[in-house]
């Protein structure tokens, strides 16, 4: 069973080691990883601007996801991330959806992910149902834009 707590800036050493854990791979495989390798100083500004949730089974951080809302109804997803060892045990999904659950005026859901990260791209939308909507490339990866909508 998870337990759920809202992340704060004291939070900054414990986010570090969850989103470095579960992005090494797109480090490695990209040269590059926004997720990956921040320091306590950006940690602590991105709890600021990005509201972060952690999962915890029996008191070990095992997940976050971070979002920002952008309008009524309207959240941007900035990550979701499992550490590697528990990463395919549904801590993902329970993720998601207790975001859901506890912002229940949801109506957009959006975020971005690696084009060629088939794994990523099938969990969205198989298991949730999100849409690509979009493409964006920049220096080293091409970028799908993905949205999920109560009213489509």
């Amino acid at each position: 069973m998870l337990v759920y707590k809202s992340a704060d800036i004291s939070d900054a050493d414990l986010l570090i080691r969850i989103y470095n854990s579960a992005f090494y791979d797109d480090f490695i495989r990209y040269g590059q990883c926004q997720a990956y390798g921040q320091s306590r100083e950006e940690m602590e500004k991105s709890v600021k601007v990005f509201p972060k949730i952690i999962a915890y089974t029996q008191d070990k951080p095992v997940g976050v996801i971070s979002y920002k809302a952008e309008g009524p109804g309207k959240y941007y997803i900035g990550c979701l991330a499992v550490v590697k060892e528990e990463q395919g045990c549904g801590i993902g999904t329970s993720l998601l959806n207790h975001f859901m659950s506890e912002h229940p005026d949801w109506n957009i859901l959006t975020l971005v992910t690696p084009k060629d990260n088939e794994r990523t791209i099938k969990f969205y939308t198989e298991r949730f149902g999100f849409k690509i909507v979009g493409e964006e490339d920049d220096a080293a990866v091409t970028w799908f834009w993905l949205r999920l909508s109560r009213k489509e």
